[in-house]
């Protein structure tokens, strides 16, 4: 059981439940993390569903990549079993998501890249090191599609930090 005392979404009112609404209408329901967060700050949840929407470059497989590395890297099993579910949605093979969650590789050029990029980013405090720079540029990412990596790790940081504390009861299925 989570520890935030979450209220039943059907409870929800104003701009929570406007929030929720949208949310079930692409998801088909809520997922666990943003009733929580919703619950106690939708500006929040709208926060992040608003930064997660923002137009970019990156490929939807991409993005999954990077949030089941970054998520992986941080310890986060309620991300890695969303990402993991989302990624296959997305049309990346489920072996490739479980070398991605291993730190393996997997074979493909820029989800590989963007894996040792983002885990570095995950890991390693200060300014990152030319040679990660050098790598993911070598792989064939511009510089717009470095600022949009940036902004999908800020994403999913919160929603890791956010279910690492609250130990969110997950609502995925398990990784095979």
């Amino acid at each position: 059981m989570s520890r935030i005392v979450t209220p039943p979404v059907e409870s929800a009112s104003g701009a929570t439940a406007e929030l929720f609404s949208q949310i079930s209408k692409a998801a088909g329901r809520v997922p666990n993390a943003y009733a929580a967060i919703g619950a106690h700050n939708p500006a929040a949840l709208k926060a992040i569903l608003q930064a997660d929407s923002v137009p970019g470059t990156l490929s939807r497989q991409e993005k999954e990549v990077i949030k089941l590395a970054v998520s992986s890297a941080s310890g986060c099993d309620y991300c890695q079993a969303a990402h993991f579910l989302v990624g296959k949605l997305a049309g990346v093979p489920q072996e490739t998501l479980k070398q991605v969650i291993a730190d393996q590789s997997t074979g493909n050029v820029r989800f590989d890249a963007l894996t040792r990029f983002v885990r570095k980013l995950a890991s390693n405090p200060g300014t990152l090191a030319d040679e990660a720079f050098t790598d993911i540029k070598s792989a064939g990412f511009s510089d717009a599609e470095i600022v949009e990596i940036g902004l999908v790790v800020s994403v999913i940081t919160f929603t890791n930090i956010f279910n690492r504390v609250n130990d969110t009861a997950i609502d995925f299925p398990q990784i095979p």
